[in-house]
């Protein structure tokens, strides 16, 4: 962590050479694309001479498409045919512009593009203008960014702590948290426990999909954890991202790791699917919790109307402040019919927001009824990076393992007993999970006990039941044309019953000893499910005695009595 969070500073150095003619909230702009292009420039470097003594001999072949050529001599998914590197820009500082321009020019196609998601060549002419071009590259320059150097992982973390960086200046948190890595490896670790044995075997292709992937951080902890588990194995991975800057640096993290970049696309799931007719093994991700979804509401609300459950969001829709849901039912879209795991982290908003037949309700009745919801698992506070708040990760899939059939494990990893806290924090991110081996032991065991309780599907679900009482008039209650009592609406009352206790006994046992004129109004029963930890988990703490409090305020008035007697003097 010191390394990434050094080289993170290093990087974030260059950002005061642009103090003065760049906006604090525009460095972004020149930081990040020049990291990734020296990170690129780093790569390509052992190769780059055997690539441009090939050209000659690319030339007299007429080729119309030499990339593929190219990119074997280079040994990598992509190269380079211009002459120039970081070290020769250095060496030109009078044509800086133009060379550099030449040296992006001379990209292939996919490293190419990723230059164009940062719109560079604007921020190329505004440096020049500066005169801080030159500066600029001469700084990156003197950084070794080769994956020798600085792995793909850690590079991950620092772009990650870079945009942190830059979010924390504009205020644009977006309620996108970066998810530390940790929190992936646990999520990982789950989503590949039972499958081990099929991981295992020789020459295995499993397909893993994030559809907020932003800078491609749990593709690549998902590609490494299953590559040691197995070097013979293959995972490919898919993605989608909004942002244009974090696409950007996930594409450029899968051309270095000679992942098939046409397989994360740009641009806004709920909007446009680039991905719309696939499925996938394993799904993760961590999407923005707490954003509304205001600007897509018309296309997803058309889906949910016209296409109900043949499209993604036949469920419900939640509430508009808040698009979570609509991320975990387009994942669930793409659940394979053999059989797909998926592990998301959330807020807690989604385990209890809503009341009965509400959007986020009947989400979570359609998830808990098809038997989907293997496990919620309660992470401690304080591990997100922009964010201090309590965090959940849902385990969802549709080839639950016998034992697990009509059950709902819910795990409270809340405890100081599976973190620690850290010597010095990134943001708000104060706790790191160190226990993640003991968690996914919990998840495995599959045992009730302190940490871990298992539920029956019924047992989260409740009937939400209108109890009426008469309208009173001359003491004499009003009835309707068929003699029916008519309802007070004064009197209206709700409860809420267990799914698994009978409405009527309830009535009778709960209500009718208070209220003997109530009834139910079955027109208006409802029935809802939430997952409600603080009830499940909570443990009663005595008070303290008043011996102990008084004997704590006598303590503090002795503390404090020359101080007082100070003050009056």
């Amino acid at each position: 962590m010191a390394n990434i969070t050094e080289l993170a500073n290093f990087i974030w150095s260059v950002a005061d050479l642009l103090r003065g003619d760049y906006k604090q909230s525009d460095y972004g702009k020149v930081v990040l694309p020049f990291t990734v292009l020296r990170r690129l420039d780093c790569v390509i470097e052992p190769t780059k001479k055997k690539v441009l003594d090939y050209l000659p001999k690319i030339k007299g072949m007429n080729i119309k498409n030499a990339d593929p050529i190219l990119n074997k001599i280079a040994g990598l998914n992509f190269h380079n045919k211009s002459k120039f590197d970081f070290e020769k820009l250095v060496a030109d500082p009078d044509n800086i512009a133009s060379n550099l321009r030449n040296y992006i020019n001379g990209f292939s196609e996919d490293a190419r593009s990723i230059m164009e998601y940062f719109d560079f060549d604007k921020e190329i002419g505004k440096l020049d203008d500066a005169n801080l071009l030159y500066m600029i590259v001469k700084r990156f320059s003197e950084v070794d960014l080769h994956p020798n150097k600085i792995s793909n992982i850690e590079m991950g973390y620092a772009f990650e702590e870079l945009i942190r960086k830059f979010s924390e200046i504009s205020n644009e948190t977006a309620g996108e948290h970066f998810t530390p890595r940790e929190v992936i490896r646990l999520m990982v670790n789950i989503l590949f426990l039972n499958d081990r044995d099929i991981l295992t075997k020789k020459g295995v292709t499993k397909t893993l999909y994030d559809p907020a992937c932003g800078t491609g951080g749990m593709l690549s902890v998902s590609e490494e954890h299953l590559r040691e588990l197995n070097p013979d194995a293959r995972l490919e991975v898919f993605g989608q991202e909004i942002n244009p800057e974090s696409y950007a640096i996930c594409k450029s993290d899968m051309v270095i790791k000679g992942q098939n970049t046409a397989n994360i696309k740009y641009g806004n799931t709920f909007t446009h699917d680039g991905l719309e007719f696939s499925k996938f093994d394993y799904m993760l991700s961590n999407p923005p919790f707490g954003v509304d979804w205001k600007k897509y509401a018309k296309h997803v609300k058309d889906e949910h109307g016209n296409r109900g459950h043949a499209g993604r969001f036949g469920a419900g829709l939640p509430r508009i402040s808040d698009g979570s849901l609509l991320f975990l039912q387009h994942m669930i879209s793409k659940m394979k019919p053999t059989g797909s795991r998926i592990a998301i982290v959330f807020n807690g908003s989604p385990l209890f927001t809503g009341s009965a037949g509400s959007g986020e309700t009947e989400i979570r009745r359609w998830i808990i009824e098809n038997d989907w919801l293997e496990a919620v698992i309660a992470l401690p506070d304080q591990l997100f990076y922009n964010t201090g708040i309590n965090t959940y990760i849902w385990i969802i899939s549709n080839k639950k393992s016998i034992y697990r059939k009509g059950k709902v494990q819910l795990i409270n990893a809340t405890s100081d007993k599976f973190y620690s806290k850290m010597k010095k924090s990134l943001g708000s991110k104060r706790h790191e999970v160190d226990k993640v081996s003991e968690i996914t032991s919990l998840y495995g065991d599959f045992k009730n006990g302190k940490f871990c309780k298992l539920f029956d599907n019924d047992d989260l679900g409740y009937w939400q039941v209108t109890v009426e009482r008469p309208l009173m008039k001359d003491g004499k209650p009003v009835t309707d044309k068929n003699g029916n009592p008519k309802p007070d609406s004064s009197l209206r009352d709700t409860e809420i019953i267990p799914l698994t206790q009978d409405i009527n006994e309830y009535i009778e046992k709960e209500v009718k000893p208070h209220v003997p004129d109530a009834w139910v109004d079955e027109s208006k029963t409802k029935k809802g499910y939430e997952i409600n930890f603080t009830k499940y988990f909570y443990e009663y703490k005595p008070l303290r005695s008043l011996a102990e409090i008084k004997k704590d305020i006598l303590a503090l008035e002795e503390e404090t009595k020359d101080m007082i007697e100070e003050v009056v003097e």
